[in-house]
């Protein structure tokens, strides 16, 4: 009788250990926006004549093949040539491109794929406008190409905890291809409107403003979009492209590292963080069902099963253009490439060797080309 009760017990607290990590991912993936994570250490910084090297941990990242940023804590701006120069034992330099502010030894850092912090350091004139919601104004960038305002428009929506200048990467391809640029902000991402608890909804409840910025781009001259989403931002593209109301101005899909499955996205960023891979399951029912979803700081439950494309592979209609890191760590490309296979008559997967939102990085010249001529294939296909 007491072993049975101890045995009980003992199933009763792994129980609870394993419903409280559940509610733990979920509340980390659904967070309010907040800042950046300073993670790097500047080792050094030297001068050779007109060439500064900044000096840093050797890690997956600051040795990737490619052109990156430092974002300092102290507010500055490092872009990152592809030069590398070997500093040792754990140590690696790279040379530096661009220096906005100061930079100095021990200074705390980001490493990060968003290049630009707003439109002018890309080279783009930029309005700023704003896009009503259901929710409030969210703030968006109104961008010409040279030529003057166009009648095809891209819609540029970023992921989750990035801000929108990471797809300005973006925007200068879509500028040069002839595309007026509406790039947007949505509830809760630390520049639009704040919901309720501020927590993300991953697409379920933001894709109303970007319904809203479709809308918007319709009042204002554009005939058809074409619906450029990073990460999350994918997620919620493609649900519009499926939306009765927009369907039929949604002209094609640019997603870069999408959100295909928020399952599989969800177990790869718990063993990015170091847990196994299966414990992101935990997670689900404290997104999905309720009253669960009130521990986690949600006011609706998530119908999780809606982002599943590979599910859902045979609702897709428009043409979709993925680009996709290989060592994407977050997002995995697996997802990306079983979704071409289902589906070659509307999907054309590019391979790159960057991570999470980082393709464009690893090799801009390439990245910027394939875009380029997949948007000509539309503009000369109607």
């Amino acid at each position: 009788m007491k072993a049975g009760l101890v045995m009980a017990g003992a199933a009763a607290a792994v129980g609870g250990t394993v419903a409280w990590l559940g509610l733990v991912i979920a509340k980390n993936l659904t967070a309010p926006a907040g800042g950046r994570m300073y993670d790097l250490t500047v080792r050094g910084v030297e001068k050779s004549g007109e060439q500064t090297i900044v000096v840093l941990d050797r890690t997956a990242h600051t040795g990737a093949s490619g052109i990156y940023c430092l974002i300092l804590e102290n507010g500055g701006w490092v872009r990152l040539s592809e030069a590398i120069v070997d500093r040792g034992i754990g140590l690696m330099g790279r040379v530096v491109e661009d220096l906005s502010g100061e930079l100095r030894a021990g200074d705390k850092a980001s490493w990060s794929g968003i290049f630009f912090s707003g439109p002018a350091e890309a080279g783009l004139a930029a309005t700023d406008v704003w896009v009503q919601t259901e929710v409030g104004l969210a703030p968006a960038w109104l961008i010409h190409p040279q030529a003057g305002p166009s009648t095809a428009w891209a819609i540029h929506i970023h992921g989750l905890g990035s801000p929108r200048a990471g797809t300005l990467r973006g925007v200068q391809v879509a500028a040069e291809a002839g595309l007026t640029s509406l790039v947007v902000t949505y509830r809760n991402d630390g520049e639009g409107p704040t919901v309720g608890t501020g927590r993300s909804e991953l697409g379920a409840a933001e894709m109303d403003d970007l319904r809203a910025a479709v809308r918007f781009a319709r009042e204002n001259g554009a005939r058809n979009v074409i619906l450029f989403g990073w990460s999350m931002g994918a997620a919620i593209a493609l649900q519009l492209a499926k939306d009765p109301e927009l369907g039929a101005v949604v002209e094609g899909l640019v997603l870069e590292s999408p959100v295909l499955d928020w399952v599989s996205t969800i177990k790869a960023n718990c063993a990015r963080a170091g847990l196994p891979a299966w414990t992101g399951v935990l997670a689900l029912p404290w997104l999905s069902s309720w009253p669960l979803t009130l521990f986690t700081g949600l006011y609706e439950p998530i119908a999780l099963s809606r982002f599943n494309w590979i599910a859902r592979a045979d609702e897709l209609t428009v043409p979709i253009l993925i680009l996709h890191g290989t060592h994407d760590s977050s997002s995995p490309f697996e997802v990306s490439s079983r979704l071409r296979e289902l589906r070659p008559d509307v999907v054309e997967l590019e391979a790159f060797t960057g991570d999470h939102t980082m393709s464009w990085n690893s090799d801009p010249k390439r990245w910027e080309a394939v875009l380029h001529a997949w948007l000509y294939s539309r503009a000369t296909s109607n």
